[in-house]
């Protein structure tokens, strides 16, 4: 069984509208878990986005050029059902890590 999840872009700081500058896959690309998938650049750093599970990578809904923010979603990616579990609890555990 496969399940659908949207890539969104990580904490970035407090940036808003951040340039992409570079598409590392494609649409239709097999991608491996922590591959990254796109790079962001900001007045203070360059930040790569990664895949947060394994699978094939459904759709990009960015291009070189556009700006991103925070939470917005970059990317559709179909896992099968086992992965998808393992990367919800991974998002669970950083949202939950004490800072």
């Amino acid at each position: 069984m496969t399940q659908k999840i949207e890539i969104k872009v990580p904490d970035i700081g407090d940036f808003t509208g951040v340039p992409v500058i570079e598409l590392l896959v494609e649409a239709g690309e097999t991608v491996e878990a922590e591959q990254s998938l796109l790079t962001l650049e900001s007045d203070k750093a360059t930040m790569e986005v990664p895949s947060p599970a394994p699978g094939t990578l459904l759709e990009l809904n960015i291009a070189v050029g556009d700006t991103v923010s925070e939470g917005d979603v970059v990317a559709l990616i179909s896992v099968d059902a086992v992965a998808a579990a393992g990367a919800a609890s991974d998002e669970q555990a950083r949202v939950k890590a004490p800072r």
